[in-house]
């Protein structure tokens, strides 16, 4: 049996939609002759293990790790398009959050603040961050970074006053707007950060032209039929498309700019 995981924006709120929207891909993917699809999506997986296996057939992953850990590893089927603030077609953005009683009102006035970030391999969380940071000349930036592992988690260490700055992926952001309004409270945001390529749907570096063909092919359909858009507007998702790997080379350039500044 293969692998399908979506871990990137598995809220417990849109599970279900996700589900949906898996199944509905799968029967397409059956009908076209693919073998071991899955009948479920594997819900709380780690990422990691998902996109180093063999077995993969369909994730989401970071573009972050795409480029760079595993490079040469995952073969890129297509980037989602969201409707949300901070999406335009296939890219998003980071929106830079802070406490709405925190008087600063410019990045470089959280010189010596304490910032949460999610994961040192989140283009959104971390390497956006770092690039930002490297755009004011002051390395270390901060006094102390919150390590969180999420980013409905530094959310909610800005919230608390753990952390008085974080870098949030727009669609995660948006999402929490939609579903857990309370999480938000009491959070305004700073910036919005410049736009990359969105979180990629992948499979294993395996597939070859026909496998990747067909993944298209079902995932344009799923996305395109009318009886699934109340499962699309749970999701936020309106589309795919089909960008070229070396779009998501801006992240390596981020990641070069950024390089040679600390965050604390």
């Amino acid at each position: 049996m293969r692998l399908a995981a979506l871990p990137m924006y598995d809220l417990p709120e849109v599970a279900a939609a996700t589900d949906a929207l898996w199944a509905a891909l799968a029967r397409r993917l059956r009908e076209a002759g693919v073998a071991g699809v899955p009948d479920r999506l594997q819900h709380g997986a780690d990422g990691r293990a998902a996109w180093g296996s063999p077995d993969l057939l369909f994730a989401q992953t970071c573009g972050f790790p795409l480029m760079h850990e595993f490079d040469g590893r995952l073969a890129l089927i297509a980037t989602p398009v969201y409707a949300v603030h901070g999406c335009k077609g296939a890219t998003y953005r980071s929106r830079i959050v802070v406490r709405e009683d925190d008087r600063r009102a410019r990045f470089a006035e959280f010189a010596g603040a304490v910032a949460a970030i999610n994961a040192e391999d989140s283009h959104s969380g971390f390497n956006i961050l770092r690039w930002r940071v490297a755009q004011e000349g002051r390395s270390p930036f901060f006094a102390r970074l919150e390590r969180t592992g999420a980013h409905v988690a530094s959310v909610a260490a800005v919230q608390a006053g753990r952390a008085d700055l974080a870098a949030i992926d727009c669609v995660t952001f948006a999402l929490l707007e939609r579903y857990r309004p309370r999480a938000l409270e009491g959070i305004r945001v700073l910036e919005d950060t410049p736009a990359a390529p969105a979180l990629p749907f992948v499979t294993a570096a395996r597939a070859n032209e026909d496998e990747l063909r067909v993944l298209r092919r079902a995932l344009n359909e799923t996305l395109a039929d009318p009886g699934l858009a109340g499962t699309r507007a749970a999701l936020l998702l309106i589309g795919a498309e089909e960008l070229p790997l070396a779009r998501y080379r801006a992240i390596r350039e981020f990641a070069r700019q950024g390089a040679g500044a600390r965050l604390a």
